[in-house]
């Protein structure tokens, strides 16, 4: 199967249409074997969804087989969870994600596990908290690098999560230990982000 590392190269999440690019002329390419090309798949769906284009993200996710593979079964879950939750179907969505959390903790996808439990926090904001640090306890032990940068943005995700709910000082002590993280394992945007994140906390403070 694919390095995450493979992926993240193709992935322009700022410019889906570029990702979709990169995944189709990736699809071509013969150095890819058969499981392969199936994950490059699921990723193509995926970008092909972020341009808001859910029916044929729907359409191309049915044509790929995730019997063979079980990693590309979990994608497959993955991918169609972020389609039903971008559309606006979020409830139906809540599903797909635990079943690709279970499978991929099964089959020790790490990244995917913690991918999953994300978009559970996302989905199904009412508990929001709940899968977000059972996600942060995941990625915290994980063996693989790519999965412990989650702590960066899961511990962003908390802190705008109680920002928003006017938990001013619990926010900010999430933005701190995701700048933490950041300077550990992230990138430069992610360290960026994490300070802007800590100086708006430090002014809503202060104006409370």
């Amino acid at each position: 199967m694919l390095d995450q590392s493979t992926l993240d190269r193709l992935w322009n999440f700022g410019d889906p249409e570029l990702s979709e690019q990169r995944f189709r002329d990736a699809l071509a390419d013969p150095t890819y074997d058969t499981d392969e090309k199936a994950e490059l798949a699921t990723q193509l769906g995926r970008a092909i969804g972020l341009q808001g284009r859910y029916e044929e993200a729907d359409a191309l996710l049915d044509s790929v087989d995730g019997e063979e593979e079980p990693t590309v079964g979990v994608r497959i879950l993955l991918e169609r969870g972020r389609v039903l939750n971008s559309s606006g179907h979020a409830a139906m969505a809540v599903p797909l994600f635990e079943q690709a959390a279970e499978l991929g903790d099964h089959l020790g996808e790490e990244f995917l596990a913690v991918d999953a439990l994300h978009m559970l926090a996302l989905a199904d904001s009412a508990h929001a908290e709940l899968w977000t640090r059972s996600a942060l306890e995941y990625a915290s032990t994980a063996h693989d690098p790519h999965t412990r940068r989650w702590m960066v943005a899961l511990h962003n995700n908390l802190g705008w999560t109680f920002h928003g709910a006017g938990r001013f000082a619990q926010a900010l002590v999430e933005f701190q230990l995701a700048e933490q993280w950041a300077e550990r394992a992230g990138t430069p945007a992610q360290q960026q982000a994490a300070r802007e994140a800590i100086q708006a906390c430090d002014l809503a403070l202060a104006a409370g």
